[in-house]
């Protein structure tokens, strides 16, 4: 009978993967990436350890969109004060960071993992 395999996290083996986001789709790049730095492509993949590898992507500002989400799909944040919502346009967050729009499309597909420590 077959044991079923449940990876350690000191049993992770991360590797460093180039990605070229040049002429690519935002939201499919996006859910690769997602896909890498979760350890999903892994057959070793363990839901409740970190077994995801690192990820570099060059060309982000290069990256594709379809329809007019250049103009249409806007980024905010908050001061904290009153009246303080920032908007920025797609177009403009290309221009001036583009890094950060795959980093804000990939936070929304990877889930919060808090290690709590073990002890009694």
């Amino acid at each position: 009978m077959n044991k079923t395999f449940s990876q350690r996290p000191e049993d992770v083996q991360r590797e460093w993967l180039l990605v070229d986001a040049e002429g690519k789709t935002l939201g499919r790049l996006a859910s690769e990436i997602a896909k890498i730095l979760r350890g999903k492509h892994k057959p070793t993949f363990t839901p409740h350890v970190d077994g995801g590898d690192f990820v570099v992507v060059i060309n982000a500002d290069k990256i594709r969109v379809t329809g007019d989400r250049l103009e249409s799909k806007k980024y905010y944040r908050h001061s904290g004060y009153m009246g303080g919502l920032k908007e920025i346009s797609l177009r403009r967050m290309l221009e001036t960071h583009p890094e950060r729009v795959l980093e804000l499309t990939n936070a929304g597909g990877l889930p919060v993992m808090v290690e709590t420590p073990r002890g009694g």
